[in-house]
């Protein structure tokens, strides 16, 4: 496996740290007046779903992980744990806990396709798409002199979720969703 510097470990590599794979979620370099270069890094522990700051120096070096991506099916969500099978065999199941999939939980619609990420053949976390399309099934009418530029107005998604959306999107609408903000992307498909 590669060996990466100090000013290599970016946002989105996975490296290994004390024998657990982390994905870095944010990485920072800084160099201050007299003294050595630094690199300021929030990671996630794919192991455990907790989230660590570091800070790298130029004499640090990390192990890049080898993260192993597999397509699974999302099944279904029973008191915080989430359900996931091969795509060809649902008896092949397995389930993760609701701190390890983090905010991205409340967009995944049952038997949808999502990433799995695996370390060493054992499955440590899933990753969705930055963008998913899920149906409205929740929204108020739009009122009357209340559709100025801007003005939106909160819905519930069939995943669960809720998200502000521009006033003019109805109940039964398919809008598209940056999983990444949680924030509304732009309308698929008009009820």
């Amino acid at each position: 496996m590669a060996k990466l510097q100090y000013n290599e470990i970016t946002t989105k590599k996975a490296v290994v740290m004390d024998g657990d794979p982390y994905l870095v979620l944010s990485s920072a370099l800084s160099k201050k007046d007299r003294q050595k270069a630094s690199n300021n890094v929030k990671m996630k522990n794919l192991r455990t779903g907790g989230v660590v700051d570091r800070t790298f120096h130029q004499s640090d070096t990390l192990e890049e992980a080898d993260i192993e991506k597999r397509e699974v099916k999302f099944l279904y969500e029973n008191r915080g744990e989430y359900f996931f099978c091969t795509p060809d065999n649902p008896r092949d199941r397995f389930s993760f806990e609701k701190d390890i999939i983090g905010d991205q939980a409340i967009f995944l619609k049952e038997n949808s396709l999502v990433e799995a990420l695996a370390f060493n053949d054992e499955i440590m976390s899933i990753s969705l798409p930055i963008k998913v399309d899920l149906e409205v099934t929740e929204a108020a009418p739009a009122v009357k002199g209340n559709t100025s530029s801007g003005a939106t107005k909160e819905v519930k998604l069939e995943s669960g979720a809720t998200i502000q959306v521009p006033m003019f999107i109805n109940e039964g609408d398919v809008v598209r969703v940056n999983t990444e903000e949680g924030a509304y992307a732009e309308r698929v498909e008009k009820a």
